[in-house]
């Protein structure tokens, strides 16, 4: 069983009187009604919500904002990086300098609040390795290769996911049009909506979702 990230703010989501409130503290009293809580007159006990980031795993494809983190620093517009992980853990990822392998450090690793693209099965992992110290030989990836645009942490992946040869994953990586609406935007748009909401118990304390009308 995977333990709790430690980013993870625990956002709670509960039913009192009418209305879901959403918070990461329970008060002693109901934002709405200003009745006493408790959890006999409850609608909807108090219940987490899923945590839509991890914590680098084995054999994955994660994401992260270029800059920041996702909770706090990233809005739509801005651009993300793309990585891949060993069957050990480490992050291998291409940019300016070139391929780079990170040890991941935990809660202090930059990719500690990271979105899980996809993984893969346990039997896959040698090959895995494999088919990513073979990809990373290339000279296409020295630093002097890269560019921005057309030349970039996500043409890395994609080019990985083809060598790969595993079914789903490197059928849609032959386009990076089809990759990104596989894979990358259910995810983006999950976690987007965590964010949101996550911001607006941030900046008020809580949030009260409207009731839903009967028609």
């Amino acid at each position: 069983m995977l333990g709790i990230n430690m980013a993870d703010p625990g956002i709670l989501c509960y039913q009192h009187c009418g209305p879901k409130v959403f918070c990461l503290a329970l008060s002693e009293k109901c934002p709405c009604c200003s009745m006493s809580l408790g959890s006999t007159n409850m609608k909807l006990p108090p219940f987490r919500l899923p945590y839509p980031f991890v914590e680098p795993r084995p054999c994955s494809i994660i994401l992260k904002p270029t800059e920041g983190d996702f909770l706090n620093d990233y809005y739509n517009f801005m651009d993300l990086h793309i990585g891949v992980t060993t069957s050990t853990g480490v992050i291998v990822e291409y940019d300016k300098d070139g391929i780079r392998r990170t040890y991941n450090k935990g809660k202090n690793s930059p990719w500690a609040q990271s979105l899980l693209v996809d993984t893969i099965c346990d039997g896959w992992m040698e090959h895995w390795d494999a088919v990513l110290d073979e990809t990373c030989m290339q000279k296409r990836w020295l630093s002097d290769e890269y560019q921005e645009i057309t030349h970039n942490c996500y043409t890395f992946v994609l080019a990985f996911l083809r060598n790969l040869n595993y079914s789903r994953l490197s059928s849609a990586a032959q386009s990076k049009t089809l990759f990104c609406e596989k894979y990358i935007c259910p995810r983006t748009t999950a976690a987007g909506k965590y964010i949101s909401l996550y911001r607006k118990i941030r900046d008020n304390g809580h949030y009260i979702h409207p009731t839903d009308k009967t028609v």
